[in-house]
């Protein structure tokens, strides 16, 4: 019997063969591409298909990330780590912290205090025929990225919003063969590289406690996802130390 590859294998959280995702790629017609678009159509997907936004926990599977339809650094890597094994891809994560200056502004001024100084945060790294790569470009979607890129156009280095960049008005987030970033500006630890996410989650937990982490799960989120859906629509509010968006007075409100 064949050694199993442990960048290729299934896991609890890397569910790629329970049917939703099975399905997916199989609709999709993913097999059937060669190996570079292969990786492109699963990484566009997972970039573009699935919103940014923040799910309940960062453990969750794969395909409950699909079935939210939204999903942030962690779990859209996930959903893109389960989809690039479900076409032969090897794949692996890369651990690290972030700071939470990168999510002010999607974190609401009243609860920002609340937030931990560093914010787990992960990428996927693929193996290509030219070696291994980073992908991070993935978490932010294009109309939210657009609405950042629109709001700060005279900036090119930007740490907030969820992003992290010194490049914002062409950053490295398209599928060219290469690395992508869009967070890489706000890395504070690093963890090194894991398996799967079940080892880094096994290893590494965002430790809110339980009355924070009760308020993040059911009422933080929602108010956090309620903020990216107006970004994601141009209203951005205002955000202490970052220039002050080009909106009404009455949009800011609403985007609070």
């Amino acid at each position: 019997m064949a050694p199993t590859d442990s960048y290729l294998t299934a896991t609890r959280l890397l569910d790629s063969d329970s049917p939703s995702i099975s399905n997916l790629v199989r609709d999709r017609g993913w097999h059937d591409l060669a190996r570079v678009d292969r990786i492109g159509a699963v990484y566009d997907f997972v970039r573009n298909v699935i919103a940014f936004g923040y799910n309940r926990v960062d453990d969750i599977p794969a395909s409950a990330v699909l079935t939210d339809g939204y999903g942030q650094c962690n779990t859209k890597g996930t959903l893109l780590m389960a989809l690039l094994r479900s076409v032969g891809i090897r794949c692996r994560l890369h651990g690290f912290t972030i700071h939470k200056a990168l999510q002010r502004g999607v974190v609401p001024e009243l609860v920002y205090p609340l937030a931990p100084s560093e914010i787990l945060h992960s990428w996927v790294e693929v193996e290509t025929e030219e070696g291994w790569i980073n992908l991070e470009g993935f978490i932010l979607d294009a109309p939210f990225l657009q609405s950042l890129q629109k709001e700060f156009s005279e900036t090119e280095s930007l740490c907030g919003y969820g992003a992290g960049t010194d490049c914002l008005s062409a950053p490295p987030v398209s599928w060219n063969g290469g690395s992508t970033y869009i967070q890489k500006t706000g890395i504070v630890r690093d963890f090194g590289t894991f398996d799967a996410p079940d080892d880094f989650y096994l290893k590494y937990s965002q430790n809110f406690g339980f009355a924070r982490d009760f308020l993040y799960r059911h009422v933080i989120r929602h108010w956090m996802n309620a903020r990216v859906r107006r970004i994601r629509r141009g209203m951005l509010p205002k955000v202490p130390g970052l220039s002050r968006p080009n909106h009404s007075h009455e949009e800011n409100n609403r985007a609070a």
